[in-house]
């Protein structure tokens, strides 16, 4: 099973970006936070690369289901949507809770596939 669902989608990141979230943001989920690797590197070790962004999507109500079945779901929270640079397309990678839900016992599969639809849905929403 893929860890990472890919889809390609014409555009800047940050134009892109603002639509992902939009979209991701209909389907219940919000970002927790926002890490620009591509800047954090650049500044910290002074290393280039394209524009590259780690979203943190949550769904709350999803969340939630899965925290009361095993606390321990918290190293694999929150979802991370990855955004890359690629000559003129953005390419989008999308965790995928499927591939790493069944680390953990107890967990209900059902809260990991509705998160896999959302996600999906998120991107079937930017023609993607």
């Amino acid at each position: 099973m893929e860890a990472a669902l890919t889809y390609r989608i014409r555009g800047s990141l940050e134009a892109v970006r603002t639509r992902v979230v939009e979209a991701l943001q209909e389907e219940g989920f919000g970002i927790l936070s926002e890490i620009p690797v591509s800047e954090v590197l650049k500044a910290k070790i002074g290393a280039t690369m394209e524009p590259y962004l780690i979203l943190g999507a949550c769904n709350p109500h999803l969340a939630k289901e899965a925290l009361e079945k095993n606390r321990q779901v918290g190293v694999l929270m929150p979802c991370n949507v990855v955004l890359r640079q690629v000559g003129e397309e953005v390419e989008i990678l999308l965790q995928n809770p499927l591939a790493f839900f069944p680390l953990l016992p107890g967990l209900p599969e059902g809260a990991a596939q509705e998160a896999l639809s959302r996600l999906q849905q998120a991107m079937s929403r930017l023609g993607a």
